[in-house]
């Protein structure tokens, strides 16, 4: 579902460039979703490990100060010149408390990028000295530009923002493309990380092993990733609800695994050196956020009701 949602965002990213320069309603969102789906099915096919990344992380971070900064200050500029904005959350009582639970499952969803500075942090001893260093920072000062875009933009917009942060901003064609451009190519990259564990499992589960460029390496790479990728690609343009797809990932895997299962495991690592309160925090945790998890699924599931009974599939949003 994560990867679904980067091939929603990267064909939204495409959809918007192709739109400051001809609007003229014929590349459709489904056509660019199907775009994105091959582009990052080629890249998944050239990088065959996550380690062969390098360079395309240094490409990543590039990208996504460009889109921060960009972002920021052009909703800035339309926030000070922008009338009284409404900020009231549309619908009536019972459907603002689902976008509340679903707003919840899209801030564990966006905020989970410890992942990437985690793993690297595990290279070097000491292991777990090294993970809450780099964990410290992220949750520091990495969050703050998405601090600095979330607040902006709401703030700029109001209640009418929209889902993809840039089909609200005004300024110049040029700078526009800009972040567009970095959004789709960071989406790609993105994507590439979180799906390279299930990509590095399938090869060491059928024995690929040796050169990259060896003829079977390379034809399973195309037929195993492509194919999971075409199938993504599918569900991308059939649905294409970035938000809705973002709460369901936040409701199905962000709470559990960060919320749950951690403390779960805390508790059985743990069990004979916790006192009575420390175990109750714990199981408290567990049950605050598995409940959390079933409410926010829920939330996420009639979202994407909603919108497929507004929107029909491969909607052009």
């Amino acid at each position: 579902m994560i990867n679904t949602g980067y091939i929603i965002l990267a064909g939204s990213a495409l959809k918007a460039t192709y739109v400051l320069f001809k609007d003229d309603g014929l590349l459709k969102l489904p056509y660019c979703i199907a775009i994105a789906g091959l582009v990052c099915a080629m890249f998944a096919v050239c990088i065959p490990h996550l380690s062969a990344l390098r360079i395309w992380l240094g490409f990543s971070t590039v990208f996504s100060l460009a889109y921060i900064v960009i972002s920021f200050v052009l909703s800035l500029k339309d926030g000070l010149r922008s009338p009284p904005r409404d900020y009231e959350i549309p619908g009536e009582s019972v459907s603002k408390i689902f976008t509340i639970i679903g707003a919840s499952a899209n801030l564990v969803f966006a905020f989970n990028t410890g992942m990437l500075p985690e793993i690297q942090a595990t290279i070097k001893q000491p292991v777990v000295k090294n993970m809450m260093k780099a964990l410290y920072f992220q949750f520091t000062v990495g969050v703050l530009p998405l601090y600095l875009v979330a607040f902006t933009g709401y703030w700029a917009y109001g209640s009418s923002t929209e889902v993809y942060l840039l089909n609200s901003v005004n300024g110049a064609v040029w700078v526009k493309a800009l972040a567009n451009i970095t959004a789709f190519l960071q989406s790609v990259i993105a994507l590439h990380i979180f799906a390279s564990p299930m990509y590095e499992f399938l090869d060491t589960k059928y024995g690929i092993k040796g050169s990259a460029m060896n003829v079977k390496n390379m034809s399973f790479r195309m037929v195993v990733r492509g194919g999971y990728l075409a199938f993504n690609t599918f569900v991308a343009a059939f649905l294409p609800f970035l938000g809705d797809f973002m709460s369901l990932t936040g409701a199905i895997s962000t709470f559990p695994l960060t919320f749950i299962l951690a403390n779960h495991m805390y508790l059985k690592a743990k069990k004979d050196k916790l006192n009575s309160s420390q175990k109750l925090w714990h199981w408290l945790n567990i049950g605050f956020f598995s409940i959390m998890s079933l409410a926010a699924t829920i939330s996420a599931i009639r979202l994407i009701a909603i919108d497929s009974k507004t929107f029909h599939v491969f909607a052009d949003l």
